[in-house]
């Protein structure tokens, strides 16, 4: 298993000269698992994502995983280049939606006048729309399992555990960790994960102007790898407003905190 982070941003895409380092597009993050191409969250930067793959030449079959809706997390799905080009297939999969909502109708809110100039009807590429409920096991092939968990987050939004040939990666973004016990779903994700990625926006001066925002800062981060007896520890989902120099602050305070600390960053590919 190999995965690679094309947007580990929040909020919004934030590029520029600042950011250059870390990278500036929001959630996105590649994953393989043997032949198969898993997707984790569509955010900005599934487009240059997509532009890759379309290079590659060929053909996509692979799931794409939202662990929820809000904009920065699937504003990159009308830029994705595959979904243009028949004889791709995506099943896009989501868990946070209210009872009555269809994630196809979601999306098709977001594709339309007089925000947007097409709507999902121009894809080209065949797409499934799947929707689950937090706590569901999800097996998209075979080989591959993904365990879910509901996240403390404005509207909800859902933590995966993804386990393929004796790795696990667990992905909890988007999700405000609260002082005292660690919620037992969210806790079962990581427990003994190889990596762990977990939202970090805040820092700990800055939550308390932030509470109920629904993010956790890096040592919330820690305690929950630390508690669940996690390996490596990846922070994510970075505040757009904490430029590269922030960042390498951030990091170099974690990794003392615990060594086997990293940060997310667009280009980074880590091998399991």
């Amino acid at each position: 298993m190999t995965l690679k982070f094309w947007g580990v941003r929040g909020s919004i895409a934030c590029p520029g000269p600042g950011t250059a380092r870390y990278g500036g597009n929001t959630s996105c993050i590649e994953v393989r698992c043997g032949g198969r191409i898993v997707i984790f969250d569509g955010g900005t930067g599934l487009r240059p994502f997509g532009d890759a793959l379309v290079g590659s030449g060929r053909p996509l079959d692979s799931d794409l995983f939202l662990t929820h809706c809000h904009l920065d997390h699937v504003s990159g799905l009308p830029f994705f280049a595959p979904l243009f080009a028949p004889g791709n297939r995506l099943r896009i999969w989501a868990g946070n939606l209210p009872p009555g909502a269809r994630l196809k109708r979601v999306l098709n809110t977001m594709m339309s006048p007089p925000l947007f100039p097409v709507d999902v009807e121009s894809f080209k590429a065949a797409i499934d729309y799947r929707q689950f409920k937090p706590g569901d096991t999800l097996k998209p092939c075979d080989g591959i399992v993904l365990r879910t968990a509901a996240l403390n987050h404005p509207g909800g939004a859902v933590g995966y555990r993804l386990d393929h040939a004796g790795k696990a990666l667990a992905y909890i973004t988007d999700t405000e960790l609260l002082p005292g016990p660690i919620d037992p779903g969210v806790l079962a994700l990581a427990r003994g994960a190889d990596l762990v990625i977990v939202d970090s926006t805040y820092t700990e001066a800055e939550i308390a102007a932030h509470r109920g925002w629904g993010h956790s800062t890096w040592k919330d981060a820690i305690r929950l790898a630390d508690a669940a007896g996690a390996g490596t520890l990846c922070l994510f989902h970075h505040d757009p407003g904490h430029d590269d120099d922030f960042m390498d602050k951030v990091g170099r305070e974690a990794a003392a905190a615990r060594p086997d600390t990293m940060l997310a960053r667009e280009g980074l590919t880590i091998g399991l």
